[in-house]
């Protein structure tokens, strides 16, 4: 019988470690009190996010990422433990987290692995505080487009200025040029007529 379960569990570790391997950042949850509706509801904001929800079997967990060197996050891995696994902006995966918890408060986030650094439940808590990605860029090309916007109407102000400044320029320049000819036009007569000695 030993045998037998052997290649199973081998199975089941290489089957974690696959589903595992396919994301990025993975919060540690105790789910323990939820109810079954509860976790569905919880999933499925978390899929909005690309991310998942699953729980595993913790030795085989604790092997598999053992097999991805993320050793680190074994504490993690004891008594009910779901997992977040997440593809990308972990801080809002998280933050869906300790926002579900607010209404079940049964839901323990644990810590995380994330971008390859170990966190406690205090610093995964504060990292969801933070803006997510889309927000960031929101923000970055708010602050950029401002001064540009800003740059556009003082340019275009500068050619309506310049344009109606053209028009008048003309008119003015005539003026001396018409009294230079006119003395000029003089001048010549006055020569014309003086006598010769």
């Amino acid at each position: 019988l030993a045998k037998k379960l052997q290649p199973a569990k081998t199975a089941a570790i290489e089957e974690t470690r696959k589903i595992l391997s396919g994301y990025e950042d993975f919060i540690f949850a105790d789910y323990r009190g939820l109810t079954v509706e509860q976790i569905t509801k919880l999933r499925h904001s978390l899929r909005e996010k690309n991310a998942q929800l699953k729980v595993f079997k913790n030795n085989f967990a604790r092997v598999a990422f053992d097999e991805m060197k993320i050793d680190a996050v074994a504490d993690y891995l004891k008594g009910p433990t779901a997992i977040a696994m997440v593809k990308e902006d972990a801080n809002e995966v998280a933050k869906i987290l300790f926002d579900f918890k607010k209404d079940a408060p049964s839901l323990e986030v644990k810590g995380a692995w994330v971008e390859k650094e170990l966190y406690d439940q205090a610093k995964i808590e504060a990292f969801s505080k933070l803006p997510g990605k889309k927000q960031l860029i929101a923000m970055l090309m708010s602050a950029i487009n401002g001064p540009v916007r800003q740059l556009a109407a003082t340019l275009q102000a500068y050619v309506e200025k310049k344009q109606g400044g053209d028009g008048a320029a003309p008119a003015a320049d005539a003026a001396p040029a018409a009294e230079a000819g006119a003395t000029a036009s003089a001048a010549a007569t006055a020569s014309a007529e003086a006598p010769t000695a």
